[in-house]
């Protein structure tokens, strides 16, 4: 151990309590993990607090010691914004778990970065409410890195990214000071509402704590559906149809693209919804409180889509375990993606209106650099979010035909999963000067040590 990490953590104390440092060969190789298979660096020491009073002290101790430091949650983020640096320590949030009770005449629940998703949605459902946010990583991913990210994932068509959730959080800067909004209060226009400054930006401004989180009315019906639709401008033409005809009924619609879903049917350990071979499959999910009617309008909306030719085929869900199971599909893609080694995948957004030509022209472009090149596509179309996927010789090659044709498209280089430290060099494709420099001077505001999650998003470059 480094004398000055020695130094740092003589400091520091017993302030963090039993367990609330490992450092040395007490450091699990754990937090060296990335979803991606890209091993960080060991860090020398991770300071694990249980309180927020426990992360004031620890970012005040590193903060005094100018000790870059990498914040950790779940460890489930795509773009490399947990992954150690060389000469960085980690603060993980794991012991911070709690949850208070739901709020029910609120519909608010107060919650610890560390808690998951899951426990929030299990909370929630325990309390006769729901909450807006799910993706696939709920059982490890933690609200703090949620919030850190501003994750959306499959129902942000009906409520809303993460930062919709949010009513208030408590948040400690670099130098260890806290800032604490819990209210929940829908309307507070006290001043600047300083917690969204926290909302997306990766903990590179401070390190969310605690959130005061908005709940919504359990539904009393879930019904979904999965197409097979001709084209993209049919699923397209799909989702107007069921915006204008159910309005807010409408909560979820994710896109699959050939060969995607023929690839799934082949090693589907459960029965295929629908034969393999269409272009373009959809999974629609409606939620409403009146059961005797809400599942009677979905069905004659894709019914009267059938017999006008936007649909080809479609299996609407009559139980809970048919929904469940439709829903398991959409999931199964990524069982099958990520067996595949040498895979490139994207997180990127685009306006419905220029996605065709997006596609098609990533498509040309990739496959006259690499003919052999496999592309695999899917996400959530009401929102405009893709997961593009690439199995190929050359991934740089891809990358810069997606990113800048993202960029050609007026589209994001994330949707949802935040910039981290893989994709800051292609931030500047769809962020202006101007917009990068006020990002610097907010964090040379809150952070002038560089402490924070040093690196990630951007570099923070010295100010003239």
């Amino acid at each position: 151990m480094s004398p000055e990490t020695q130094q740092l953590l003589s400091a520091l104390g017993d302030r963090l309590g039993a367990g609330g440092v490992l450092a040395g060969s007490d450091v699990d190789q754990r937090y060296r993990d990335d979803p991606d298979g890209r091993l960080g660096a060991l860090a020398e020491a991770v300071l694990r607090p249980r309180d927020t009073d426990g992360v004031a002290a620890a970012l005040a101790a590193c903060n005094a010691f100018r000790q870059p430091v990498v914040i950790q949650g779940g460890r489930t983020g795509l773009a490399g914004g947990a992954r150690v640096q060389p000469g960085e320590i980690v603060l993980s949030l794991e012991r911070m778990t709690g949850l208070a009770a739901p709020d029910r005449q609120a519909a608010t629940i107060v919650v610890e970065a560390g808690a998951t998703l899951q426990a929030v949605q299990e909370a929630a459902d325990g309390a006769g409410l729901m909450f807006g946010v799910d993706i696939g990583a709920r059982g490890s991913a933690t609200v703090g890195g949620n919030i850190a990210t501003n994750a959306g994932g499959i129902r942000v068509l009906r409520y809303g990214m993460y930062r919709a959730q949010v009513l208030g959080l408590e948040t400690v800067l670099a130098d260890g000071s806290v800032l604490t909004s819990l209210k929940g209060l829908p309307k507070d226009n006290s001043g600047y509402d300083l917690g969204q400054l926290f909302i997306g930006a990766e903990g590179t401004l401070g390190v969310v704590t605690r959130a005061a989180i908005k709940l919504h009315p359990k539904p009393a019906s879930e019904v979904n559906a999965f197409c097979a639709l001709p084209s993209l401008d049919a699923a397209i033409a799909l989702l107007a149809r069921l915006r204008q005809k159910l309005g807010p009924l409408l909560s979820a619609y994710e896109v699959n693209f050939a060969p995607l879903y023929d690839i799934m049917v082949a090693s589907m350990a459960m029965p295929a919804p629908l034969p393999p071979g269409s272009p373009v499959y959809v999974l629609a999910e409606i939620q409403g409180s009146e059961p005797e009617r809400d599942g009677e309008r979905f069905a004659e909306v894709l019914m009267q889509a059938v017999e006008d030719g936007v649909v080809d085929d479609v299996v609407v869900s009559q139980s809970p375990r048919e929904f469940r199971a439709l829903w398991d599909v959409r999931e199964d893609a990524n069982r099958v993606l990520f067996s595949m080694k040498g895979l490139i995948g994207v997180d990127i957004s685009i306006p419905l209106a220029r996605m065709a030509t997006f596609l098609q022209e990533a498509d040309a472009a990739i496959h006259a650099v690499d003919p052999g090149a496999d592309i695999y596509v899917f996400g959530h179309l009401g929102d405009g979010n893709l997961h593009y996927q690439v199995l190929t010789v050359d991934p740089a090659a891809a990358y810069g035909i997606i990113y800048r044709g993202v960029a050609a498209a007026g589209g994001g280089v994330s949707a949802e999963h935040g910039i981290g430290l893989d994709k800051k060099q292609w931030l500047h494709l769809v962020r202006s000067d101007a917009e990068i420099a006020t990002m610097r001077r907010l964090k040379a505001a809150l952070d002038p040590n560089n402490i924070l999650n040093p690196g990630r998003v951007f570099d923070l470059n010295p100010l003239a």
